[in-house]
């Protein structure tokens, strides 16, 4: 079986070893075809500490880490450009 990977922008890196994902799905809408954008945040695993706030991740699903974490960083894919 496959393991379940998703692309997103991280929104939050406040808490220790935890980061929040924000994943956009877009699709079309059943009726007037117009493209629909749903977001949903996800808590990620980043053992290291190493995302700041706007890089773009890639993660992946894993066992259960704690009650809202079930998903682990993989790879940064590009580093954000804000300076804080």
């Amino acid at each position: 079986m496959p393991v379940k990977e998703k692309v997103g922008i991280v929104v939050s890196n406040k808490m220790q070893k935890t980061i929040v994902v924000k994943v956009e799905s877009r699709y079309p809408h059943p009726i007037y075809s117009k493209t629909m954008v749903k977001t949903r945040k996800y808590l990620a695993h980043d053992e290291m500490e190493e995302c700041n706030i706007g890089d773009q991740v890639l993660v992946q699903e894993c066992r259960p880490l704690s009650k809202r974490k079930r998903w682990k960083l993989a790879e940064i894919l590009s580093k954000s450009s804000l300076i804080i």
